[in-house]
């Protein structure tokens, strides 16, 4: 019976259908019943008769259509695992319908790349399908291993657990666990994620396949894949001919040097993909790659043998997510055709189709703080960048996380799966499932952004007038008392004559040191001619004494 009734709820939308049906229904059987009992009927009569019927038939067909529509959209609500965080109320209607997760008909989705840029990727995708596969660099080899992966003996997982807990509905909860380091005496020094994994491999022998049954058993969208299973280091080749091989002294030395990133190579340079990666590509509708470290996180996973080719050869739409800043000691003062001319020397062309890029429409408090550790702004230079064929959507896709400038997740993902949409258009797919859910999801975030758009106008406006009230404030007189009113012509004049008395004092004491000057000056000049005269006098003397 609940589950009746919660058709009837206001978050349902049906009840306007339903009533619109019973008008319908009215309609039809009065023209009906109308004509029944008229014995003689003129002809305008019988217009307006058959108009009443017409309308009470087409109001019964449209809200069959609508009540259909919105039990499709009601279906996917009810299967919405992904939905808001904050969503307070959710319809249950899966009694009435089928208990069948619509997300696993989504787009599917290879994202490659590495540390918290790939994780805003995932965190915006995972509202719209759970087909999404994370590649990612398992290289930390050349640095110094934490105490946990010395005890466990484990492979540098970092960017792998990141990915997972993205990927999980309970981020929080997830991130506290992967993160958690024993305190007891015996655990003491050992993290809970490190353990996990390493006990998942031992399972199944295999880490790329312990990876992807971890992702099964806590029930995360999507998988994770590191994109080789074969110790690799990344290695850079600076202009000076410097060669660095350790990935985490690379912007250290480049700053010190004061050199710029020639290369970056991989060694050895012939390790094989992981399992199931090319594949992943080669299905993939949509393949995504950055935002994140060009020289350190994104082009490695590049590097691997045979990934650039299954990009280039992918009937997928290709991305690369332009960063928002440049990075110290790896992409200083690097405009965006500047980062698009590195993946191309390295990987060749045709790997990237459209290249997404903020409007740079950030707070410029924010971006001091960037320059003072040495970073920027990175330029769209539009007309460099329109040499590389490729297609350029420039959007406002920056927000502030604590005190640092990251991608938003929802509009990063809105941006794509529209053009996803539309692609599905142009194939003539709109009653596909896929499109009928990315659509519907699209709809809903498009009005949630418009709503936090209008929030972040209205409270910049809030700012504004604040900070033009502060400034009026104090620059204008603030206001006066009673008394200041009725005696403000007499204070000014007091204040007036007080200067006046105060400038003629100092006008005074200018005078007297220009006079005590004065006197000194003749004082020394009568020295100086009583010295003269002194003299002469000795001078005569001596003359009449030689006489």
């Amino acid at each position: 019976m609940k589950s009746f009734l919660a058709w009837f709820k206001a978050s349902t939308k049906v009840k306007r259908w339903i009533f619109l049906i019973l008008i319908g229904i009215l309609l039809t059987c009065y023209g009906f019943t109308k004509i029944l009992v008229t014995e003689e009927i003129s002809f305008f009569e019988l217009a307006k008769i058959i108009a009443i019927f017409v309308v009470g038939f087409i109001a019964i067909i449209i809200s069959i259509v609508f009540i259909q529509k919105r039990s499709l959209e009601i279906i996917i609500e009810a299967n919405d695992t992904k939905g808001e965080k904050d969503k307070k109320t959710r319809v249950n209607i899966k009694s009435l319908i089928f208990n069948k997760k619509v997300y696993e008909e989504g787009p599917k989705i290879v994202v490659i790349g590495g540390g918290e840029g790939l994780n805003t990727v995932i965190e915006g995708f995972k509202k719209y399908t759970n087909n999404i596969t994370a590649i990612v660099t398992m290289s930390d080899y050349g640095n110094i291993p934490t105490e946990s992966r010395k005890a466990l003996d484990s492979l540098p997982l970092k960017d792998i657990k990141d990915s997972i807990i993205a990927m999980s509905d309970k981020e929080d909860i997830m991130n506290k666990l992967f993160h958690l380091n024993f305190q007891n005496e015996r655990l003491q020094g050992l993290n809970f994620g490190d353990i996990y994994l390493t006990a998942m491999n031992e399972i199944y022998s295999n880490i790329s396949e312990a990876i992807l049954k971890s992702t099964e058993v806590l029930n995360i969208t999507g998988r994770v894949m590191p994109v080789t299973l074969d110790e690799i280091t990344i290695c850079a080749e600076l202009t000076d001919g410097t060669t660095i091989k350790q990935k985490d002294k690379i912007p250290e030395i480049v700053a010190e040097r004061i050199e710029r990133i020639n290369r970056i190579y991989i060694s050895p340079s012939n390790c094989r993909p992981s399992p199931g990666v090319l594949q992943a590509i080669e299905e993939a509708e949509a393949i995504i790659i950055g935002p994140g470290s060009l020289y350190t996180n994104v082009l490695p996973n590049l590097l691997v043998k045979n990934i650039s080719k299954a990009i280039k050869d992918s009937k997928a739409m290709k991305f690369y997510i332009s960063n928002i800043m440049t990075e110290p000691g790896q992409t200083d003062n690097y405009s965006l055709s500047e980062h698009l001319k590195a993946i191309d020397e390295h990987v060749g062309i045709d790997v990237i189709e459209y290249c997404l890029a903020d409007t740079g429409e950030v707070v410029p408090e924010y971006i001091r703080k960037y320059n003072k550790e040495g970073a920027d702004l990175v330029e769209v230079d539009n007309k460099n960048v329109a040499e590389y064929n490729i297609k350029l959507l420039q959007k406002n896709m920056s927000c502030i996380r604590g005190d640092k400038i990251r991608h938003d997740p929802d509009i990063l993902a809105s941006v794509i799966i529209e053009m996803i949409c539309n692609d599905l258009k142009f194939h003539d797919l709109q009653n596909d499932t896929e499109y009928l859910l990315l659509n519907s999801i699209l709809k809903e975030q498009k009005k949630l952004q418009a709503k936090q758009e209008k929030q972040r106008k209205k409270h910049k406006n809030v700012e504004n007038q604040a900070i033009k009230k502060v400034k009026n404030e104090n620059t204008s007189t603030r206001k006066i008392s009673k008394f200041k009113a009725k005696y403000k012509d007499r204070v000014e004049a007091i204040q007036n004559t007080d200067s006046k008395i105060e400038e003629n004092r100092k006008i005074a004491e200018e005078i007297a040191k220009m006079e005590e000057k004065m006197d000194l000056a003749s004082e020394i000049e009568k020295l100086n001619s009583s010295r003269i005269s002194v003299k002469e006098s000795v001078n005569r003397k001596r003359n009449r004494k030689k006489k």
